[in-house]
């Protein structure tokens, strides 16, 4: 139940605090039971021991949603999957198939970035699977795991959601089609409301016109592959770079990475052969069963002649895709390594429970940024975002607000989703009231309505990026095993330069109808050029040449 808090800005303490304790401290549990704490501490009238307990009732509940066990099963599978991988040597397979096709360090993220387009139907599912398969080949080529981590957030989310086909998509079409329905309803005018109920109708197609006006998530995707081709960096992760490239370490000395892959029990037995196979086969059976689980849920309500691709991705339930998925890698790796004697059934199935093990301190953050996103919940952190934008504006610069809108909701909050689910009843309302999007395709000012609409997205997916409360930036660094602190402060730069540049050239003008969107695209990715060429420098520039390049 959401308690308004006055005044409303108090609402964003709990977040703003445990985030900034993250950033400064580098103790995230801690400081992210403080927040939660803070929170729940409000909620109870200020009474410390009331707000302690219900600080811990927040963790209970966090876990009793079906969806986030759901993930947290999920996650513990596919650690248990590579658990086993590595102790029968099939990773270290891998790694000797990968020697021959990336053999430097531009080659080795130029795989990992379009690794992204083999799993691009699920975040979650591509951020774990091309973390844990990709980072024995990344650490063999020097790559530091902050630049891994960020490779992989950088192209998971901002893919699912530019791509049609993919578990994002039924949401954003229900969330328009549900605003603009209510908004007929409640419209007076009979023309007007057969206008809106069209619109309502024809979701898909508002949300398919929109994906141009996605800024952020487009120039991101082709940041990280300028980052990549250019082979310059700024910021932290220059320094990360600088460190890994010259052999002080793949991660910080006193960094605590999120999963931990060198553990004991992960090893190869002495003499286990190395068999590539052994490794992808499973890898391979996690996406078929995946898109198979899709398909299979997305279509068990749909009429025949209605089962398209893109409804039957859109009605799918992916947490339960994504269970059968990294169950049956489970089985699929066991019986391998056992069929071929490699590992007794004890031994892979120890293997198993230390891969699992070695997904805790991950699990145990992603429960308390759940946590926290449900101490903002009840505190009505997003809706009080979303009062902002209450106020009467020029039409031309909502999408712009929008956009700054969301990025906070989601920094504060930890989750893309819901912030989509919080504003997109409030923008599509407001911008519509304002004038945007009359008679909807080809209509007056329908460009500021598909911009407002992107805006919402492209916002929430900014946010997640640079929030260390979010589900999806706990799982690229439990994945990628690498310190999640460290993983927000090299990637945070990177995110904000992405995002003013889109504001400023997509945002603005574009949402605007004062120049197409296209262009807008353009001119960012050349502004975005001209950022690396002036500051950024080449990590390997003065170290010895038998480091590989």
């Amino acid at each position: 139940m959401t308690v308004s808090i006055d005044p409303g800005w108090l609402s964003l303490a709990p977040p703003l605090v445990a985030i900034a304790l993250a950033l400064l401290t580098r103790e995230v549990v801690l400081s992210l039971f403080a927040g939660v704490w803070m929170g729940a501490l409000f909620l109870a009238g200020y009474d410390p021991l009331v707000g302690t307990g219900a600080s811990l009732q927040y963790l209970i509940d966090a876990l009793v949603d079906s969806d986030h066990m759901a993930i947290v099963v999920f996650s513990m599978l596919l650690g248990g999957m590579v658990g086993v991988m590595a102790r029968s040597g099939g990773t270290q397979g891998v790694v000797a198939v990968l020697e021959k096709l990336a053999t430097n360090r531009r080659r080795g993220q130029l795989f990992t970035w379009a690794s992204a387009v083999f799993i691009f139907f699920d975040d979650y599912a591509n951020t774990l699977i091309r973390g844990n398969a990709l980072r024995p080949m990344t650490d063999r080529l020097l790559i530091s795991r902050e630049k891994l981590a960020y490779i992989v957030d950088s192209t998971a989310a901002p893919l699912a959601v530019s791509a049609v086909i993919t578990t994002w998509i039924g949401f954003q079409i229900t969330q328009v089609r549900d605003s603009l329905a209510t908004l007929a309803d409640q419209t007076a005018d009979p023309e007007a409301a057969a206008q809106l109920q069209a619109g309502a109708d024809n979701a898909f197609v508002v949300v398919l016109h929109s994906i141009p006006y996605l800024f952020y998530p487009i120039l991101a995707l082709f940041f990280v592959l300028m980052v990549i081709v250019m082979k310059r960096d700024f910021g932290p992760m220059y320094h990360a770079e600088r460190r890994a490239y010259s052999g002080e370490g793949l991660i910080r000395p006193d960094a605590q990475p999120a999963a931990d892959p060198t553990a004991e029990s992960l090893q190869p037995p002495e003499g286990a052969p190395h068999r590539w196979y052994n490794a992808a086969v499973p890898v391979l059976a996690v996406i078929v069963v995946a898109m198979g689980g899709l398909w299979g849920t997305g279509s068990a309500g749909l009429d025949p002649a209605d089962r398209t691709i893109v409804n039957v991705i859109g009605d799918a339930d992916p947490f339960a895709a994504l269970l059968w998925a990294s169950f049956a890698g489970c089985a699929v790796a066991i019986g391998m390594v056992v069929t071929q004697r490699i590992l007794s059934l004890k031994g892979a199935l120890d293997a198993w429970l230390g891969g699992m093990q070695s997904m805790l301190m991950a699990i145990i953050i992603l429960v308390l940024a759940w946590a926290l996103g449900g101490v903002t919940g009840d505190m009505g952190t997003g809706p009080y975002l979303a009062s902002l934008l209450q106020d009467t504006l020029p039409l031309t610069i909502l999408p712009g607000l929008v956009f700054l809108v969301a990025a906070l909701t989601a920094f504060s909050t930890g989750t893309s989703w819901g912030t989509m689910a919080i504003l997109f009843p409030v923008v599509i309302p407001l911008a519509v009231a304002m004038g945007a999007g009359v008679g909807f395709a080809g209509g007056e000012h329908y460009g500021i309505l598909l911009g407002t609409i992107s805006s919402v997205m492209a916002g929430a997916v900014f946010g997640d990026h640079s929030s260390p409360i979010s589900d999806t930036t706990v799982l690229s660094s439990m994945a990628s095993a690498c310190d999640l602190v460290d993983h927000v402060r090299t990637q945070l730069p990177y995110a904000l330069v992405v995002a003013v540049v889109a504001l400023a050239v997509g945002e603005i003008p574009a949402a605007a109808e004062w120049i197409h969107p296209v262009w807008s695209i353009l001119i960012g990715l050349v502004l975005l050029w001209l950022v690396l060429r002036i500051w950024g420098k080449d990590p390997g520039k003065g170290l010895p040449e038998e480091v590989p390049r």
